[in-house]
């Protein structure tokens, strides 16, 4: 895995070379390269000209994320949750933004 300016790509070896995509993003972005270090200057390459494309056009980039997370659960387990929080002193937001980092 790379990251490099928020984004993050995955890379792939394919008879010889190396090929990666930048995931989480509506938009497409590949690269590849010959050797791994090939592949990692590819990816940040690949980047800048997407971000350097956009900014042409006048458009925003896409980012692969948002921070924000909709959803739906179980209304028992969203008071066992709110509850949890609130005995640690914590938001319910933070409360399982501390959960998914202790998960990842």
């Amino acid at each position: 895995m790379l990251e490099y300016k928020g984004y993050v790509g995955t890379v792939e070896a394919d008879e010889g070379t190396f090929a990666g995509r930048v995931i989480g993003l509506r938009d497409v972005i590949t690269f590849e390269g010959a050797s791994f270090a090939e592949v990692e200057q590819a990816f940040r390459d690949s980047i800048d000209d997407y971000l350097a494309f956009c900014a042409e056009r006048g458009e925003a980039p896409d980012r692969p994320y948002s921070g924000k997370i909709p959803l739906r659960i179980d209304p028992e387990l969203h008071r066992r949750a709110a509850t949890r929080a609130e005995a640690e002193g914590l938001s319910l937001n933070q409360w399982i933004a501390r959960k998914i980092e202790t998960a990842a």
